[in-house]
């Protein structure tokens, strides 16, 4: 079970417990590494910034606005997600190269433009769906998500 740390920004009362509403930033590391600075992806990351993810869960346990807590979930949801990400959009290159050499270049009696065009209309599919199934992945692990403890409360 991979754990990180949230802040709770929003407690609801529910017959089973509570409801909370959990907001946890995103980081890198980019910003120790040495190579930041010649880096593509640290360069990237400075300009997209951290982006802040947002997660309900329900507990047993009282909890207040503006704790910390540490949650917790299962290492199969983030790896699945990754995989989605990056396989489906490469397997759709690949067949969008293969039918482009063996059927759209012979079918116009083009070169290697149709080969490259038809990779591209594949890789941006690829990644729409890329898209659809991770919302769906993301929507499932958050259910997922448990209470692993309370931290501490808000400093003033």
């Amino acid at each position: 079970m991979m754990t990180a740390l949230a802040t709770v920004s929003a407690v609801k009362s529910i017959q089973q417990g509570f409801e909370v509403q959990l907001n946890c930033e995103q980081k890198t590391s980019c910003s120790s590494c040495s190579s930041q600075k010649s880096c593509g992806t640290g360069i990237v990351s400075k300009a997209v910034g951290n982006k802040a993810l947002n997660w309900t869960l329900k507990t047993n346990q009282d909890v207040h606005t503006g704790q910390v807590v540490e949650i917790g979930f299962p290492e199969r949801s983030l790896i699945l997600s990754a995989m989605v990400v990056y396989i489906t959009p490469l397997c759709a290159m690949i067949l969008g190269a293969l039918l482009g050499q063996w059927w759209l270049a012979p079918l116009l009696s083009a070169g290697e433009g149709a080969v490259i065009a038809s990779s591209a209309a594949f890789v941006a599919l690829g990644m729409v769906v890329a898209k659809r199934l991770a919302r769906r992945l993301e929507a499932n692990s958050g259910q997922q998500v448990v209470l692993v403890r309370v931290l501490g409360e808000p400093i003033s």
